[in-house]
């Protein structure tokens, strides 16, 4: 493995086939995989279905070994269970007990990992608190909803305080309430110096949360890149403003159109439908029995400007 510390996960020329009774090649889910993931980064892996996201991530664990090629997690070779303890894994379907509330579904991993009564107490208090579920702390799992779920998972996978988490399809089955809460979990964990891997097929979620991704398709890397820069249109330029006269507008189209470039759009930015479903759930809920009207509406935003607008198409010149 490369000696730069900061590099968590790295593999070279990684390869993983299936094969059926006899031995014979079924399916190539991992192609030659070359990859590189840095430490405090939030990274995405991209693709449809069956393109290879959740089987890197099993490799990555342990859980399968490759055909061909190195893996090397955390400075270990990834058949090396040692390095398991410092990772945390939430998977897709999370197969936790049902008839555990959260506080027990915590303190029973908690002991897996071989911790003091005085130090689980401490991280379960700590995470139920940072997942949002103190008011269904007592309940039982059986009794959540799937957002609550997804929550108590992801709480379960970092009670060993990881330094790797592995996401695989973390907001798969939210609300777009749970969705966002979701992503402010993960972006929490980058803050805290976490690396964080999410497999999703979902662009947007990947959009707000990655600094890099990685797009596999039939088991091929075929996009690797930081988020803004693949998403950077070259031969275009955003110009954002508020206050604009029409005069002045109608004098900026006639400097574009004397310096023979093409108008591609003029008109208000717009916000996501997310962050639009967001606004109009808290107002209803600051304001009970309030209809609220109009999508174009001046109210302030209630989450991050930045958040809101991510995903904006502003004033194109």
């Amino acid at each position: 493995m490369s000696t730069e510390s900061n590099i968590v996960v790295e593999t070279r020329n990684l390869t993983k086939v299936y094969r059926d009774f006899w031995g014979r090649q079924k399916v190539r889910a991992l192609k030659a995989l070359d990859l590189e993931i840095h430490r405090g980064e939030v990274f995405g892996l991209l693709g449809p279905n069956g393109s290879g996201k959740t089987t890197t991530i099993k490799l990555l664990l342990g859980l399968l070994f490759p055909t061909s090629g190195d893996i090397f997690v955390l400075g270990k070779s990834a058949t090396d269970v040692a390095k398991n303890e410092k990772i945390g894994y939430l998977p897709e379907e999370s197969y936790l007990y049902r008839f555990l509330n959260a506080e027990e579904t915590l303190d029973f991993y908690g002991r897996l990992f071989n911790m003091s009564g005085a130090v689980r107490r401490q991280r379960i208090a700590q995470l139920i608190s940072m997942v949002g579920l103190e008011s269904a702390r007592k309940r039982q799992l059986r009794e959540y909803s799937k957002g609550m779920s997804r929550r108590i998972g992801l709480a379960q996978a970092l009670i060993n305080d990881p330094d790797l988490i592995l996401l695989d399809e973390p907001t798969s089955g939210l609300d777009p309430i749970g969705t966002r809460n979701m992503k402010d979990l993960i972006l929490d964990l980058k803050r805290q110096g976490k690396t964080v891997i999410m497999s999703s097929h979902l662009l947007a979620d990947v959009q707000d949360v990655c600094d890099r991704i990685g797009i596999l398709y039939q088991g091929e890397l075929k996009e690797l890149g930081r988020v803004e820069d693949l998403l950077k249109v070259a031969n275009e330029i955003e110009i954002r403003v508020s206050g604009l006269s029409e005069n002045a507008k109608n004098q900026i189209v006639k400097i574009i159109e004397e310096d023979k470039a093409q108008l591609i759009y003029s008109g208000n930015p717009a916000t996501t439908l997310e962050d639009l479903f967001l606004r109009i759930i808290e107002e209803s809920e600051a304001r009970p029995g309030r209809r609220v009207r109009g999508g174009g509406s001046s109210t302030t935003p209630t989450t991050d400007t930045r958040d809101v607008y991510s995903n904006n198409r502003p004033v194109n010149l």
